[in-house]
């Protein structure tokens, strides 16, 4: 059983609607097989003392529960006509209502089940960040109006690196040990940091999707994670077919696979011209945002000056895209790939690239937005983080090279902390700590 963090946040949200009675519903988000169907069926069997799902892609005679008249009242007269042994226990009770896309009206219902306190409702779905002009599927259906003010919502991710290694079996206490290296002039002992690095380069190679990481706990074999990754990759390349608008299905696609070929040469920014040569924004801009929407990518935005808020001073054309899970992007990459990463052999720009996509799915998982700072043709940040009401820089080395970009940055604008990110141990100078990469997990 995989412990993951999105349960604590149900926690929260169920303490919120008990005890300080907020009337909304729970919506969700993010992409196939990150386990957002498990974490809630997990939640609501552990939690509640009855629960009930729906599923409206595989149950679609169940959509007939909300059509009519949507009070509350109505709704759980007809789950508990339409669900044997459906036991409705005020207070105790948990209704899922997983791929919610496919039944318009049970969204539309969630505010008049958020406003009837006596049950709790969760509900989920495949592309929910999608806005549905941009969905193709004739499964979807569209609500005849949003429940505005009534859900409370979350994104699940894959797992993340400290998610990794409790599914390895190393408890909250050995992991957060290594948390009191931060901030102080100790070195990480030499082999706990190699453990910590190998350990790293392992979460590159099998990456956070549920499945892979179980199968791995399990089995340890590299080649049954390479096949179980190409299967949810053939899985997100079917939505894109499937959801994608007309042309755009084939248009998505092409942007999809030129991330990793654009990653793998530390392109310094996304260009059409590798989709297609020749091509503009005016072509693949939409293509784009659909990948961002479907959360299959993490964007990251070139800034103009590196002051809070970050989104204001966005180069909005300007932007970099990163692979969603860095274990499917070194599957994209080959088993070849994924072998010279376990190796530490990996060379070339392509190393850099990896190293960079790692760290931004890191922090994207820690709820940070992503920005990149290249004021000039001879400096770049990769990425810049708001953090305790500052901006806080971050370089991203493979290796252990020169760090000339951040070193401009401080003084330039004289940030209260900065990191270089390396495969080497941690140490401070000034305001400047050097840390492993595997650290990220605590920034």
């Amino acid at each position: 059983m995989l412990k993951r963090k999105a349960y604590t946040e149900l926690l929260e949200w169920k303490k919120q609607r008990h005890t300080e009675q907020i009337k909304k519903c729970l919506l969700v988000k993010g992409a196939r097989q990150v386990g957002k169907s498990f974490i809630v069926k997990e939640f609501g069997e552990n939690e509640y003392a009855s629960f009930i799902s729906m599923d409206f892609y595989r149950q679609k005679q169940l959509k007939q529960i909300f059509e009519g008249e949507l009070s509350a009242e109505e709704i759980y007269k007809r789950i508990t006509a339409n669900i044997p042994d459906a036991h409705l226990i005020p207070g105790n009770t948990l209704i899922f209502l997983d791929e919610i896309q496919c039944c318009g009206n049970a969204r539309t219902a969630l505010k008049f089940l958020a406003e009837d306190m006596r049950f709790d409702v969760i509900a989920s779905g495949s592309l929910l960040g999608l806005s549905y002009g941009q969905d193709d599927d004739e499964e979807v259906e569209e609500p005849s109006s949003l429940p505005v003010g009534y859900e409370t919502q979350i994104t699940m991710y894959s797992l993340d690196f400290e998610e990794f290694l409790w599914a390895y079996g190393y408890s909250p206490e050995t992991i957060n040990s290594l948390k009191e290296y931060l901030g102080t002039d100790d070195q990480i002992p030499v082999s706990i940091h190699e453990k910590f690095e190998e350990l790293f380069r392992e979460y590159m190679v099998v990456g956070g999707m549920p499945e892979v990481v179980m199968d791995f706990a399990q089995n340890k074999d590299f080649n049954r994670v390479m096949r179980i990754q190409q299967d949810i990759i053939g899985q997100y390349q079917d939505d894109i077919s499937k959801h994608a608008k007309g042309r755009e299905k084939q248009l998505v696609r092409m942007c999809y696979d030129a991330v990793p070929r654009q990653l793998a040469k530390e392109i310094k920014k996304f260009q059409y011209s590798t989709v297609e040569k020749g091509q503009t924004s005016r072509k693949y801009a939409g293509s784009v945002q659909w990948l961002k929407d479907s959360n299959l990518v993490n964007p990251c935005y070139n800034i103009s000056e590196p002051y809070i808020p970050l989104m204001a001073n966005e180069k909005t054309e300007q932007f970099k895209l990163y692979i969603n899970d860095t274990g499917l992007l070194t599957c994209m990459y080959g088993f070849e790939t994924k072998r010279t990463i376990l190796n530490d052999e990996i060379r070339g720009n392509a190393r850099g690239g990896i190293y960079e996509n790692v760290i931004a799915e890191c922090l994207v998982k820690r709820g940070y937005t992503l920005h990149y700072y290249k004021p000039d043709d001879n400096h770049e940040l990769e990425f810049l983080i708001e953090k305790n009401g500052t901006v806080v820089p971050i370089e991203v080395k493979a290796g252990n090279t020169a760090s000339a970009s951040l070193n401009h940055f401080i003084e330039d604008f004289t940030p209260d902390i900065a990191y270089k990110l390396i495969a080497n141990r941690n140490g401070r100078a000034g305001v400047k700590e050097t840390l492993p990469h595997y650290m990220v997990m605590f920034l």
